[in-house]
This record gives C-alpha cells, sequence and structure tokens, in this order.
C-alpha cells in the first residue's frame, strides 16, 4: 500500500460499565492482525484526541446509559460537538464508523450512540462504514462480531481511497465513492452511507437461524452422532466436525501475586464510593407463602446519615458474591489454601495489550477471600473472548474443541443457547469442563466489577421521616443442565441477610421487637432520577402503570401526594389512576390496604386491577382483562384525554422484556384510534411524549 504510514486509524469509546472499553480494545488488539495501526482513547480524555482536525479515520463504541442517554464518559464531547454555532460543515472531513450499544427491552434503543451518530453528520462527517446497533437484550455479539469483521475491510478501502487521493493530488470529499461500482448495465452505482455492508447487521443471525435449520436435518447423515443431543459439553454435526473461525486470543496483561501476609480487618469497599451503612428496621413478606413469587418490604433507616430522596428516586445496595460460590470457585482453582493471602496485581511487561492498566475495583493487598467476595462479578456471563482464553488452559483435547466451538463463529448458536441464554457464569464452565484450570491472572482480566443492585424506593419522607421503603421479588433461577438452582444475587442474599427479624405477612414489625444491636446492617447509595418524579404541578395529572413490585415507585407518589393534601386543602390536585396486576388477587396483591386507603381518601382517584391467574368470577366474565394492557385499552378513551387533550404524564414501572413493551404497543393504538392516525404517525405522538418528558419509564430486565 502506497503510503504505509497512513494505515493508521483512531478508536474512541465512550462506555458507562466497561462493555464499549472493552469492545473497543477487542478492536485496537484485532488491528495488527490485518496490517494496520490503531490509537485508543476513550471520549472523555479530549486532551488526547481532536476531531476538529483528525484526518485518520475514526471508530467509534458507544454505549447507552439512563434514559437513553449518551454514557457519562461521553457527555462532554456531545455538548461540544452539539454547539450550535458550529458550521454545518466543520467535520466534513471526517472520515468515522460507529457502532452504538444498547438493549431492545429498553426505550430509546442505542440512543447514545445514535445522538453522537446524528450531531457528527450535521456537522459534515460521513460514514466509511455503516453504523451497527447491537442488542444487549439478545446478544451485543450477534452485531458486534460481524460488524468488527466487515471492518478491516472497510478500513482498508479507505486507506486505499485517501492514498489514491493523495498520489493524484485531488481531495474527495467522500470515501465512501470508492466503492463505486457498475452494474450489469453499465451504469455506475453509488452506495450510499447506509447502505454500505448493511448486510453485517443481520449476518449473525441468519447465519444462526441456518446452523440450526442443518443441525436438525438429520436426513441427509444417518450416522450415530445425529441421535446426540447439543449441550454446553458436546456439541453435533456439522458444528462437531466443522473447521472453526475462532476469535484471537486475547492478550494477557496481568500479573497477579499472592502474598503470606495479614488481611485482617477488610470491610466492605464502601466507602469512598458514596455508600451509607443503615440499619434494616423492617422486613416484612408482602406474599402468602403459596404465591409464585416472594415479594418482600425493606424498611432502612437513613436517620443517622445525611440522605435525602424523592419518591421516583433509587438507591443501589452493594451485595457480596455468594459464600458458597466463592467457595467452589477457590477449590476448583485449588487456591482455598490461599485465601487469606494477599493479592498483589501489576501488569505485565511486555503485553501487546495496549492501554493496559490494573483495574481499579482490585484492591491492592486484599485477600483473595476479599477480592473473589466483594471486588468481581463472578456471575457474569463470559463473553466469547473469555472462552477463547480458558480453552488455552485445557488440558483434554475434546474439552478444548468444544470451548473453542462455544467461542467460535460457527458456534454462535450454542453460544447463545448453552451460555448467554442459560446464563452460565465462569463457575459453571470450569465445573463443565474439569481439565480447564486457568491461571488467577485470567479471572482477574476477565471478570467485571461486581456491580451494586438498583431498587426504587416504595415511600415518601413526607409519610416515613428518615426511612426509606424497598420491595423486591425474590428471584429464583431453576436448576438446569448447565447450572444447580439458584437465587437471584442481590435478592437471595438479602432474604438471607434479613432471616432473623423477617415477618410473615401482617405481623408484628421486626423494629418494635428488637433494639438495633440485632438489626442487620446494609450499604446503600442514593441514585436520584433527572425525571421520574411527579409533575411539579400537583394538578397535573398522572396515569401510572406497574405490574407486581414495578407499583413501587407509585406508593411513593402516593404517599407524597397524600400528605401534600393534608397541609395544603385548598390546592388543586389532578387525578390519579395506576393500573395495577397480579398473579392472584389473595396471595400477591401488594400494598392492598394501602392503596384501598388511598382510594378511600381521594388521593387516588381510579385504583384499576387485574388478575392474571384467578378463575373467572362466578359471573363467568367474558374477555376479563388480564393484564395491566388489557385494562389500559378499556379505559382507552380516558388515557388519551389525559395525555392529549389534558398534558398529563404517563409513568411506566416493571419488567422490560414483556410488559413495557406491551404497554407501549397498546399506548400507539389507543393513541392511534383515538386520532384516527396511522401507526408511523401514532408513533411520532408518542416520541413527543417521551421528549417532553410525560411518557416515563422505570424498567428492568
Amino acid at each position: 500500500m502506497p503510503c504505509e504510514v497512513a494505515a493508521r486509524f483512531l478508536i474512541l469509546y465512550g462506555s458507562q460499565r466497561g462493555q464499549a472499553q472493552s469492545i473497543a480494545e477487542e478492536i485496537c488488539e484485532q488491528a495488527a492482525e490485518y496490517g494496520l495501526t490503531a490509537d485508543i482513547s476513550c471520549l472523555s480524555n479530549q486532551d488526547k484526541y481532536n476531531v476538529d482536525s483528525e484526518i485518520r479515520p475514526v471508530v467509534f463504541v458507544v454505549s447507552t446509559t439512563g434514559e437513553g442517554d449518551p454514557p457519562d464518559t461521553a457527555q462532554k464531547f456531545v455538548r461540544k460537538i452539539k454547539n450550535k454555532s458550529l458550521p454545518h460543515d466543520h467535520l466534513s472531513h471526517l472520515r468515522y464508523a460507529l457502532l452504538a450499544l444498547g438493549d431492545t427491552n429498553y426505550a430509546d434503543f442505542c440512543n447514545g450512540g445514535k445522538t453522537i451518530d446524528s450531531l457528527l453528520q450535521r456537522l459534515g462527517a460521513k460514514h466509511f462504514y455503516a453504523t451497527g446497533h447491537a442488542d444487549d437484550g439478545t446478544g451485543l455479539e450477534v452485531v458486534v462480531d460481524p460488524w468488527i469483521e466487515g471492518l478491516w475491510d472497510a478500513l482498508k478501502k479507505t486507506f486505499s481511497g485517501m492514498s489514491a487521493s493523495n498520489q493524484t493530488g485531488a481531495a474527495r470529499s467522500d470515501c465512501t465513492q470508492d466503492n463505486n461500482h457498475k452494474n450489469e448495465s453499465g451504469q455506475e452505482k453509488n452506495k450510499s452511507d447506509l447502505e454500505v455492508d448493511l448486510h453485517l447487521l443481520k449476518l449473525s443471525e441468519v447465519h444462526s437461524q441456518n446452523e440450526k435449520n442443518v443441525t436438525s436435518d438429520s436426513s441427509e447423515a444417518e450416522t450415530p452422532s445425529t441421535t446426540l443431543v447439543a449441550s454446553l459439553k458436546q456439541s453435533v454435526l456439522p458444528l462437531s466436525e466443522s473447521v472453526l473461525k475462532v476469535p484471537a486470543l486475547p492478550p494477557s496483561y496481568l500479573e497477579v501475586v499472592l502474598e503470606q501476609a495479614s488481611t485482617e480487618g477488610e470491610t466492605v469497599p464502601s466507602g469512598k464510593d458514596g455508600y451509607h451503612e443503615v440499619y434494616i428496621s423492617k422486613a416484612v413478606q408482602l406474599t402468602q407463602d403459596d404465591a409464585v413469587k416472594s415479594s418482600i418490604l425493606l424498611e432502612i433507616d437513613i436517620s443517622e446519615q445525611d440522605v435525602a430522596y424523592q419518591p421516583g428516586d433509587s438507591f443501589d445496595i452493594l451485595c457480596p458474591n455468594r459464600a458458597s460460590e466463592v467457595e467452589e470457585l477457590l477449590l476448583r482453582l485449588d487456591l482455598q489454601m490461599q485465601r487469606n493471602f494477599a493479592v498483589q496485581v501489576s501488569l505485565l511487561k511486555n503485553s501487546s495489550k495496549k492501554a493496559a492498566k490494573v483495574p481499579l475495583y482490585i484492591p491492592q493487598n486484599s485477600s483473595l477471600q476479599f477480592i473473589l467476595t466483594w471486588g468481581l462479578e463472578i456471575r457474569s456471563i463470559p463473553k466469547k473472548a473469555f472462552v477463547r482464553a480458558l480453552a488455552d488452559f485445557t488440558r483434554s483435547s475434546s474439552e478444548k474443541r468444544r470451548l473453542l466451538e462455544l467461542c467460535s463463529k460457527e458456534g454462535s448458536a450454542d453460544y447463545n443457547s448453552f451460555i448467554r441464554d442459560a446464563n452460565v457464569c465462569v463457575l459453571d464452565l470450569l465445573q463443565a469442563f474439569p481439565s480447564c484450570l486457568p491461571p488467577l491472572s485470567l479471572l482477574f482480566e476477565h471478570l467485571p466489577k461486581l456491580q451494586p443492585r438498583a431498587y426504587s424506593a416504595a415511600s415518601s419522607s413526607l409519610q416515613h421521616p428518615e426511612k426509606v421503603h424497598f420491595v423486591f421479588n425474590v428471584v429464583e433461577f431453576p436448576s438446569c443442565p448447565e447450572h444447580p438452582a439458584r437465587t437471584g444475587l442481590c435478592t437471595g442474599w438479602l432474604v438471607d441477610h434479613v432471616s432473623s427479624i423477617l415477618q410473615p405477612l401482617g405481623t408484628v414489625p421486626a423494629s418494635e421487637c428488637l433494639g438495633t444491636s440485632a438489626l442487620p446492617k446494609v450499604h446503600v447509595r442514593p441514585r436520584p432520577s433527572s425525571t421520574f418524579h411527579l409533575p411539579s404541578d400537583p394538578s397535573v395529572p398522572v396515569v401510572m402503570v406497574g405490574p407486581g413490585t414495578g407499583v413501587a415507585p407509585f406508593i411513593g407518589f402516593l404517599q407524597q401526594r397524600e400528605k401534600e393534601h393534608e397541609t395544603n386543602q385548598e390546592a388543586t390536585f389532578g387525578e390519579t389512576w395506576l393500573f395495577f396486576g397480579c398473579r392472584h388477587k389473595d396471595k400477591d396483591f401488594l400494598f392492598r390496604e394501602e392503596l384501598e386507603r388511598f382510594v378511600h381518601n381521594g388521593t387516588l382517584s381510579h385504583l384499576i386491577v387485574c388478575f392474571s391467574r384467578d378463575e373467572p368470577d362466578a359471573a363467568g366474565t367474558v374477555n376479563r382483562p388480564t393484564y395491566v394492557q388489557h385494562n389500559l385499552l378499556l379505559h382507552a378513551k380516558n388515557v388519551a384525554s389525559i395525555l392529549l387533550k389534558d398534558k398529563g404524564s404517563l409513568y411506566v414501572c416493571g419488567d422490560a422484556k414483556n410488559m413495557a413493551k406491551d404497554v407501549n404497543d397498546t399506548l400507539l393504538e389507543i393513541i392511534g384510534k383515538e386520532l384516527q392516525l396511522d401507526k408511523l404517525d401514532a408513533m411520532k405522538i408518542v416520541a413527543g411524549l417521551r421528549e417532553e418528558k410525560r411518557y416515563l419509564q422505570d424498567i428492568w430486565s
């Protein structure tokens, strides 16, 4: 290639919890394999790059956080390119590609990346490769892997075009013109930015489906292996005999030394991160013993802490990894005798990993057991790069082959089925492949930071001064071939943690029976919401949709309104509607007495409920509403009037994967029917409600 020094590009990433950074680093490390050189920087480090004068191709990797916002590390960059005083051709010299990360279970899918993409386009920047939108809801790798695979040819074409341009002295305004080609009739056809390699975005989905179809067709190959069933440990034809395309081995970059030294006095790593250690003053079971799910209310005493919150805010709760799982991991790694040794972590000399650094969440001189308990997310689903690295530390050739299959392009369907969808963790893999014995450094390199779990406040400080309430379901993962039965990491720990004070439904609260010395403690950190609050004007009507534990923030809303009405009875208050649903009226109708009190005293104008698994009543009601969206349809005119005529607000809290999507679809149907609009125009109206912050969601997957 003429002018080889030009084959250098820049990678800029905006990451909230490390996924975008990890993918950006993966691209950086792969570049050398294709004869390219990459420089990499976080978008927050604006002293290390300058897009205003950047002549190299730029690859952006950007995640989405909050309510469709760019990550915190990208906010400064976004403000810079959002400056309306910049001319429309300000970045006309810039050639870029962008990979956006998001989750279709949430509103504003990939909006962090889309925001940056649109702003760059507005300033004249040009794509040299189609934007990728990766979905964590179905597996980022479904789009990420083929997108990266296609990136290298796109970069080489771009460099080739730049080199040709330099040789001829003709400066091109759009490097994608290099992709011009002639069709069969001899006429030139120009691929637009959005057409370039667009097929890559769905390539692995098609491949996975084809692989499933081929695997299930046994008519062409009547061999003994066709009777086998694929599993985590076992593959079947054609995968078992395929030539594999596996990812490059991630370079090692950490050195871990265990020293026999004192590690006494270690505590939860919370002080510098804004956490407060507080008492759990009450724990009450809100559901009957025979309910499908067990729901628990916790009351946290914040009287000794400087903590303020509003209804609609959340709190982060620090929880440890399960002691039994830490013990199993230590045993499996043959490190049980070194559990109390002090850990020293440093960078390997001469590592090929660019921008390598010791993770800040691994504290120096802490014990190994402490780090595995409080530092690393040992339940995280291993990424393909981790599986690839594990294969190199597996002695059995058959086990190594299976691990390579699971991380390969050809094994994407098996990876999704037996690792990602099955919620397999590193311990599960180590149990399934007994000849795999990785060094501790490999776990430190690939396991992410143990994250806190967020819970919506289910109270108002006006109603419960110096207290905050949380509600949660105890999450249960039944046993399956890939792993044993287990409870959710935080919910399982919490229910064990409060077992000494947990009271059955309808009994005396623990705080009235026990002194504080007998109460368990927990570390919490306020997580204020920027928008999920009651309207500042109490006369604005609100519609709340919160089935199950999704009702939590609305209990806080209604407690707040109740107290505001008591202190200002002359004020005008808008209507309040709550759409609630659960399985059984007599088993899991959360906060039933309190909600009925709100209705009785006028705080709650309309309580609309449904019970999905109760038998029809004696009257044999036909088409009885099963879920909250069905009741929304029954009250479509009221909902439409509140949102469109009275300029009210709609709040949705709960499950993102099913309920929130169904409610959104129902809202589109309601608006379409009431305004006689087609779906596209109804979508524009709903988008407007979101922009005006009158359609707000607090949802989780």
